[in-house]
C-alpha cells in the first residue's frame, strides 16, 4: 500500500503543474510550454492576431481575431471543435453553463453552451468589449453606443420535436438572457472593463474618467482621472483581474504615462509615473509587485513597480517587441512574450535575472493553465 501511495503521490506531481499556452501571432496556433520546454503546438487555430485564450475546469477555450470560438482540450493538448462567432470578435467570458462572445464585426453578442451550439444572438448596434460575469448577470459596454448593458440569465424550458415513450412532449433547458439595465451615456468610445465583487469598471478611449457601475445596486459613477498629456494610442490599454488587490485598482491610463492607483472606494492615491503609454498592468501572485508593458517606441521595456510603496523598482530593455506577460502561480517567475526576437523569456522574480528562453514564433499572448485535479488530489492524500 505504501508503495502505491508513493507512486500514486510521483503521478499527482506529475499533473500538478502548469502548462503555459502562447499564442503564435502568425502562425495560427498555440504553443504550449511545459516545465521550462516547447512541448508541443496545436496547429489549426485561425487567425491568432488578436487571439484570446480561457479555461474552465478541464477546457479550453480560444477566440480568434476573424469571430472563431474554438475549444480544445488542455491536457491532452488537441483541438476539438469550432464555430464562427461572427466576422471579427475581440473578448469572451465563461460560465459553468455558458460562453458569450463579444463580437465586433457582426454587432452582438453570441451566446453558446460549452459545447459551441449556438443558444442565443443579442443585437446591441455597437462593436462590443469588456464583457464579464457577475452571479446571474452578463455585462458588457458598447463601444459606439457608449453604453453599458446588464443581461439577467434566465433558464427556459424549449420545447422538443420529439415527444418521450408514453406521447407527451419533452424538453431541454436553455440558458437565456434578458435586459435588465442599460446605462446611456456612460462615457465617450468604452474599450475594456475589469469587474471586482459587484464593481464593473469601464475605461473610454474619449473620456477623462473611469465609470464604476455597482451591479448590486446600479448606481452608476464617472472617476476624473487626472490626464496631463495626452498622445495618439498605438495599442489599446487592457484592463483585467490581474490589475485588483484587496485594497487597490491600478488602471492604466489612455495616451498617457501613468498607472493610475485608486482604493476600494475608488479614491485617488497615487499617478505612478511610468515609461511609456502602458498597455497591461499585470500582478504577481502574491500582490508584491505589479508588470507594466507599453506601446509605440516603448515596446521593448517592462517596468516592475513595488505595490507597497508605489514606486518603479526594476527596468527591462528586450531589444525586441514585448506583447504579453504572466506570472507564474508556482514559481518566482515573470514569463514575457519577446515577438520581435521570437521567444518567451523567463525571469526569476527573486534576482530580476533570466533564467531561460525559449524560441517559439511570433508570441503574443501568455495563457496558464493550472492541472487543478492533480492538485486536489494531492492535498486529500
Amino acid at each position: 500500500m505504501r508503495k502505491f501511495l508513493l507512486a500514486l503521490l510521483v503521478v499527482v506531481s506529475l499533473f500538478a503543474k502548469e502548462k503555459l499556452f502562447v499564442v503564435e501571432r502568425e502562425n495560427s496556433a498555440l504553443a504550449v510550454i511545459e516545465d521550462h520546454k516547447l512541448k508541443n503546438e496545436i496547429k489549426d487555430m485561425r487567425n491568432c492576431n488578436h487571439a484570446v485564450v480561457k479555461f474552465i475546469e478541464n477546457d479550453g477555450y480560444m477566440i480568434t481575431r476573424d469571430g472563431y470560438l474554438i475549444k480544445f482540450d488542455p491536457i491532452k493538448e488537441k483541438k476539438l471543435k469550432e464555430v464562427r462567432a461572427s466576422k471579427s470578435a475581440i473578448g469572451f467570458t465563461l460560465d459553468k453553463d455558458f460562453v458569450a462572445v463579444a463580437n465586433y464585426a457582426n454587432k452582438t453578442v453570441e451566446i453558446f453552451d460549452r459545447n459551441l451550439t449556438k443558444l442565443q444572438t443579442i443585437d446591441t448596434g455597437s462593436r462590443n468589449v469588456g464583457i464579464k460575469t457577475y452571479k446571474d448577470y452578463l455585462v458588457f459596454s458598447a463601444m459606439d453606443s457608449d453604453e453599458i448593458w446588464v443581461m439577467k440569465k434566465v433558464v427556459k424550458k424549449v420545447p422538443l420535436k420529439c415527444l418521450s415513450p408514453d406521447g407527451k412532449p419533452m424538453y431541454e433547458e436553455q440558458v437565456r438572457f434578458e435586459k435588465v439595465k442599460i446605462i446611456e451615456d456612460a462615457g465617450q468610445m468604452p474599450f475594456d472593463a475589469m469587474i471586482n465583487d459587484n464593481l464593473y469598471v469601464v475605461g473610454f478611449f474619449n473620456s477623462p474618467f473611469v465609470g464604476v457601475l455597482n451591479l448590486d445596486t446600479f448606481e452608476y459613477k464617472q472617476v476624473p482621472l487626472k490626464l496631463e498629456k495626452r498622445t495618439m494610442v498605438l495599442k489599446v490599454p487592457h484592463f483585467g483581474f490581474w490589475s485588483i488587490m484587496k485594497d487597490k485598482f491600478f488602471i492604466p491610463a489612455v495616451g498617457d504615462n501613468k498607472v493610475f492607483v485608486f482604493d476600494r472606494n475608488f479614491n485617488f492615491i497615487k499617478a505612478i509615473e511610468v515609461e511609456g503609454n502602458p498597455v497591461f498592468t499585470s500582478l504577481s501572485p502574491d500582490r508584491k509587485y505589479l508588470a507594466v508593458t507599453f506601446s509605440g517606441k516603448k515596446f521593448p521595456i517592462i517596468q516592475i513597480v513595488d505595490t507597497s510603496d508605489l514606486k518603479v523598482i526594476k527596468r527591462f530593455d528586450f531589444g525586441g517587441m514585448v506583447l504579453h506577460v504572466r506570472w507564474s502561480k508556482e514559481e518566482p517567475l515573470l514569463y514575457v512574450s519577446d515577438n520581435g526576437d521570437s521567444e518567451v523569456i523567463g525571469l526569476d522574480t527573486r534576482s530580476w535575472k533570466e533564467l531561460f528562453t525559449i524560441p517559439v514564433p511570433k508570441p503574443s499572448g501568455l495563457f496558464i493553465f493550472d492541472m487543478k485535479q492533480g492538485k486536489e488530489i494531492s492535498k486529500e492524500l
